[in-house]
């Protein structure tokens, strides 16, 4: 049989494969970390994104294949690459306007995040990606001038493309977007994307990688712009904020809805979930001497513990060292001189460490989404084997107004390994778990701080006993994800419009 035109020198089409490779899963982990700061990192959002890039490779190989029998040509297969490369070193610049219209118009829509995400990686990630998809085909139409070399040169086809998207997948994720952020990163990947197009077209097209490597020079906007702004920084792990809303600092962390630290001038009493975590030291019955916080985020809970616990000494985890920072700057994560911040991931730590702790309060949880391996019965076991004897674990997990049905799975799974567990529906979106070791004598929260009576009173009064599980959760079985996704369509379908009602703020 006799090849419609001979292919391009094997090195230069191997070296657009590579580089086609690259760049699609490069756009891939950019685009799961462009959506995070408008509509986070759930399960949701990346099953959006990993199921149209899917798609999108799909429809490519289709095209791809179809476009190489019509017309076997390496101008076309350089000129689809050259293509794509135009498409991401548009993102950066087309995706904030995009998005903030998005947010503004779904915010209020209780399935916004996976609408939104949905949209934004079909309209933004798609085209481009669709392009790269037609590489491969494409590729081998050109490559085959001999038949009986057919398999081995489809291959290595396949082998270059998937080396290139290793490398895609690990320099973004562990080195370019921590350095210089997901905007430049989209850049870059552009300019490879263009200088390996320019393999097969020639140095005349060399130009095209020289638009993305000066936008690449220039400073970066911001992602997501806040009214109030007093720190921004894109981290390894999420996207982070810090912004000023009257007087009062929060701590955003991706999509910017949930609050995960708060810091005011005159009071560490927020009204708010932290508080919750200040009514169980009292449930001791004795002085409470070495605390941990598994999730310590910006050190709102540690920062109030050294007002009304001033003898407990704190190990603060906490998984990501750009929101310790942007706690020490900004949220007076200092102000404890008995805390000890450690950067480590929780489950992690507990497991290393030898210490023996009177409380272990765990706030690590993403709400909605609990990580499954910190709502286990195995990870519940290991809380338990770090606490001292009476000790007491106490949980913040999220709910959606008139329904718990997360947090009594995580309660009931707790239930299974402590023999006293209780539960507290301090705020609507939000109930405090408790796994006690020993019974709890009445009238202990009584003797708490005086200026928390208010707080340690309700706790007393709305604290419910919780039976253990018939089916607990395990390491092997923790379908968390699925529980509070069904909590959330489920509500959204009921179409309430809920508000957080805050904790009843104690005396300063």
């Amino acid at each position: 049989m006799r090849a419609a035109q001979a292919p391009p020198g094997e090195r230069r089409l191997y070296g657009l494969v590579f580089a086609a490779g690259t760049g699609s899963m490069a756009t891939e982990i950019c685009a799961s970390r462009l959506l995070a700061p408008y509509f986070g990192s759930s399960t949701i959002v990346w099953a959006n994104i990993i199921g149209l890039v899917l798609a999108a490779l799909a429809v490519g190989y289709w095209l791809g294949g179809r476009l190489a029998d019509r017309r076997p040509s390496r101008a076309l297969l350089g000129g689809l690459v050259a293509g794509a490369a135009c498409f991401v070193a548009a993102i950066p610049f087309v995706a904030r306007p995009f998005l903030d219209a998005s947010t503004g118009a779904l915010d209020r829509v209780d399935a916004g995040a996976a609408i939104g995400s949905f949209f934004g990686a079909l309209l933004l990630f798609a085209p481009p990606v669709v392009l790269l998809g037609a590489v491969v085909p494409f590729a081998i139409r050109l490559a085959i001038v001999d038949l009986a070399r057919s398999g081995e040169i489809a291959g290595r086809v396949f082998a270059l493309s998937t080396a290139g998207s290793l490398l895609g997948t690990f320099v973004p994720a562990l080195v370019a977007i921590p350095l210089v952020g997901t905007q430049r990163t989209l850049l870059a990947t552009a300019v490879v994307l263009a200088l390996g197009g320019t393999l097969v077209l020639g140095r005349r097209f060399a130009a095209v990688a020289l638009v993305p490597a000066v936008l690449f020079a220039l400073p970066p906007g911001a992602v997501k712009a806040s009214a109030g702004l007093l720190y921004e920084h894109e981290s390894r792990y999420q996207f982070v904020q810090v912004v000023d809303e009257g007087g009062v600092r929060r701590l955003y962390l991706n999509e910017g809805l949930a609050i995960h630290s708060e810091w005011r001038r005159d009071t560490v009493l927020t009204g708010n979930e932290w508080d919750m975590f200040l009514a169980v030291p009292p449930l001791l019955g004795r002085p409470v001497e070495r605390v941990a916080i598994l999730g310590n985020a910006g050190g709102t809970t540690a920062r109030a513990y050294g007002v009304f616990y001033p003898r407990a000494r704190i190990d603060g985890v906490e998984l990501d060292p750009a929101v310790s920072e942007a706690g020490r700057r900004f949220l007076g994560l200092g102000s404890n001189p008995r805390l000890r911040v450690i950067t480590a991931d929780a489950r992690p730590f507990l497991r290393r460490t030898h210490e023996r702790y009177d409380v272990i309060a765990v706030d690590a949880y993403r709400q909605p989404y609990v990580p499954f391996y910190l709502a286990t019965q195995e990870f519940f076991r290991l809380v338990r084997e770090h606490l001292r004897p009476g000790g007491i674990v106490a949980l913040n997990v999220a709910n959606v107004p008139g329904d718990d049905r997360l947090a009594r799975g995580v309660a009931g799974t707790l239930a299974s390994v402590f023999p006293y567990v209780r539960m507290w529906p301090a705020l609507p979106l939000n109930r405090l778990v408790l796994g006690f070791t020993a019974p709890v004598e009445p009238g202990r929260l009584r003797r708490g701080p005086a200026r928390l009576r208010a707080l340690t009173a309700l706790l007393e009064r709305q604290m419910q006993p919780v039976s253990p599980s018939a089916d607990p959760w395990t390491d092997d079985r923790a379908p968390v994800e699925w529980v509070t996704d069904r909590m959330i369509v489920e509500y959204a379908a009921r179409g309430a419009n809920a508000e957080q009602r805050l904790l009843p703020t104690a005396p300063r």
